[in-house]
């Protein structure tokens, strides 16, 4: 017992310790409790920033939490260096740290970076059918590391954001109007002016279909074994493909009803007797 209480520092040495490092401490802990005060108001101040703009939920959860704990890291920092801790190598061997895990997940942090970029651009909403990376698709969710797409055909696709966020993508869905395009082939020995006048009948006759600007019908090539004739219509692009497999299947009967003919590719075989 003796021996253990010789171990305990001697009143001078506690006067000089609470001395040194008391005011420090208690600088330290009063600083900890405003720093962490100040944080919280920050964040709820920021938040309430973002649900006025209607902000992402997805990013705004994400940039609240990174806000909030780059904040209080920096804190941390600043207590310990009150205190009188030496933060040099600290920092450096978090330096280092960052960069091991940096190399480390260089592809998911280039996909971190995309789906960041893409949610703040929005290039493309949830909803929206856009074609990218080879895949076309729904986009049902868009995550901070990936955008999630349906194919029409109910599969389901996951496109990584960092490729995303830089490739050439088409949104098939930002714009309220979009053009149909039809090509009729008909028989070099049919009326050309018969077979738009059907084309511009059907079109016109379907209130789907927008008037301005009209619908145009005109001759496009001279096939092999066809006259082609492109047709192109201006409608809400929620209708575009009802209207484009109706009129494509109206145009064929009404082709069919008035004798005029769609050719397939053929060939004249002319055979000569060699003497």
């Amino acid at each position: 017992m003796e021996n253990l209480l010789n171990l305990l520092p001697d009143s001078d040495k506690m006067m000089e310790l609470v001395t040194t490092y008391g005011g420090k401490i208690l600088l330290a802990i009063l600083t900890l409790v405003i720093g962490l005060f100040l944080i919280g108001k920050l964040v709820k101040a920021v938040k309430k920033v973002f649900e006025l703009r209607s902000f992402d939920p997805t990013l705004q959860t994400f940039l609240i939490n990174l806000l909030g704990i780059t904040l209080k890291i920096l804190l941390f920092i600043s207590i310990v260096s009150m205190v009188g801790v030496q933060m040099t190598s600290f920092i450096a061997l978090l330096g280092a740290v960052g960069l091991a895990v940096g190399m480390a997940l260089s592809g998911t942090l280039q996909n971190f970076a995309g789906g960041v970029i893409l949610l703040i651009m929005k290039p493309f909403k949830v909803g929206d059918y856009i074609e990218a990376q080879g895949y076309a698709g729904t986009v049902v969710a868009i995550d901070i590391f990936a955008t999630v797409l349906n194919t029409p055909d109910k599969k389901r696709i996951i496109i990584p954001n960092g490729p995303l966020s830089t490739g050439s993508m088409i949104n098939y869905s930002v714009e309220p109007v979009r053009r149909v395009d039809w090509t009729f082939g008909i028989g070099y020995t049919d009326s050309i002016d018969a077979a738009r006048n059907i084309i511009l009948e059907i079109v016109n006759a379907d209130s789907r279909i927008h008037h301005d600007p009209a619908p145009f019908v005109g001759v496009v090539s001279l096939g092999d074994s066809s006259v082609n004739l492109v047709t192109r219509v201006w409608l809400d692009s929620a209708n575009y493909w009802d209207v484009f497999f109706e009129v494509q299947e109206a145009v064929k009967k009404a082709f069919d009803a008035s004798g005029i003919s769609i050719p397939f590719p053929q060939s004249d075989v002319h055979l000569y007797q060699v003497k």
